[in-house]
Parts: C-alpha cells; sequence; structure tokens
C-alpha cells in the first residue's frame, strides 16, 4: 500500500535513510538524521504543496518518495526533484517504480511540468529505475561529492510529464 507520509512515520523514515547516509555515497549528507529531522522537512514539502509518500507492508513503512522544488526563483515553480529510498529487503521488488508511479502522477495533477532526479554515479540499480520510469539523462557532473574519501559523480535525469 501507498500513502500519504504523516509526522508519525519519521522515525521509520528516518531509520530506512540513515542507511544511506552511514553505508552509501547515495546521498551525500554525511550525519545520520533524527525523526524530528524528517518530521521538519516532511512538514517543508507538504508546505510547499508537494507530495511525499510512503510504501507500507505489514503496517511498517519499507520505502518513501518525495517531491522538492528544484530551485527557489519563481520561473522554476512547475519543476521538481523528486527521491526515492527504499528499505533492504525491498529494492528490487518494483517498489520503487510504484512510488515513482504514484509521485508522478500527484505532481502531474499539481500542474508539475518537469521531474529531475538527482544520481551518485556509479549506481546502476537507479539508472535502470529512472530510465524505466521514461527519465533520460541530461547531465553529468565529475566529483561533485566528496564522502567516504573519494570524490564522486552526480547524474541528472529528467521527465516531462506533459509530453
Amino acid at each position: 500500500m501507498i500513502r500519504d507520509a504523516v509526522k508519525g512515520d519519521s522515525e521509520a523514515i528516518a531509520h530506512i535513510y540513515n542507511n544511506y547516509i552511514e553505508n552509501t555515497a547515495i546521498s551525500f549528507e554525511e550525519t545520520p538524521v533524527s525523526g524530528s529531522d524528517i518530521e521538519r522537512r516532511l512538514e517543508s514539502v507538504q508546505g510547499a504543496g508537494l507530495p511525499w509518500m510512503v510504501a507500507m507492508e505489514d503496517d511498517a513503512v519499507v520505502g518513501y518518495a518525495y517531491a522538492t522544488k528544484w530551485k527557489e526563483r519563481s520561473a522554476y515553480r512547475f519543476s521538481v526533484e523528486a527521491s526515492v529510498y527504499l528499505s533492504n529487503q525491498m529494492r528490487g521488488r518494483g517498489l520503487g517504480a510504484k512510488l515513482y508511479e504514484t509521485i508522478f502522477a500527484k505532481l502531474k495533477e499539481g500542474g508539475i511540468h518537469t521531474v529531475i532526479g538527482g544520481i551518485t554515479l556509479p549506481n546502476p540499480a537507479s539508472v535502470a529505475l529512472h530510465e524505466k520510469m521514461g527519465m533520460r539523462k541530461v547531465a553529468h557532473f565529475e566529483k561533485v561529492g566528496f564522502k567516504f574519501d573519494q570524490w564522486h559523480d552526480v547524474g541528472y535525469w529528467q521527465l516531462n510529464l506533459n509530453s
């Protein structure tokens, strides 16, 4: 089941996200987040009229996806950056695509034109997910993030929802 995230999901979301922070370069954050950190982020996203969804299995949050403003300037108001994160046991089961399908539908209903996804490279699974969703690579920045004592590239994928 996929539903809108609520404040009570914040601890579970933080638990999922902290695995990425502590063990991967997928997130460029380097310090684990708390449930209250996630709660503030959730309020900010939803307060901006953007979706934050969670995937549930056996009454537990097992993944989530959300969209944030691409940039603050008003001309960017129809563009967002979307992200999806899954608990370890849920990877490779199609849940990321289901979360993105839900988010993209809500974004389109809300008048969003462009969705952008940033991927730390290499990450074949994330590239495959974004391309499965119809996104295409539009940018590649070399050595822009430094984590775990090494430089990482970032690629950007884009989808126009109204095409």
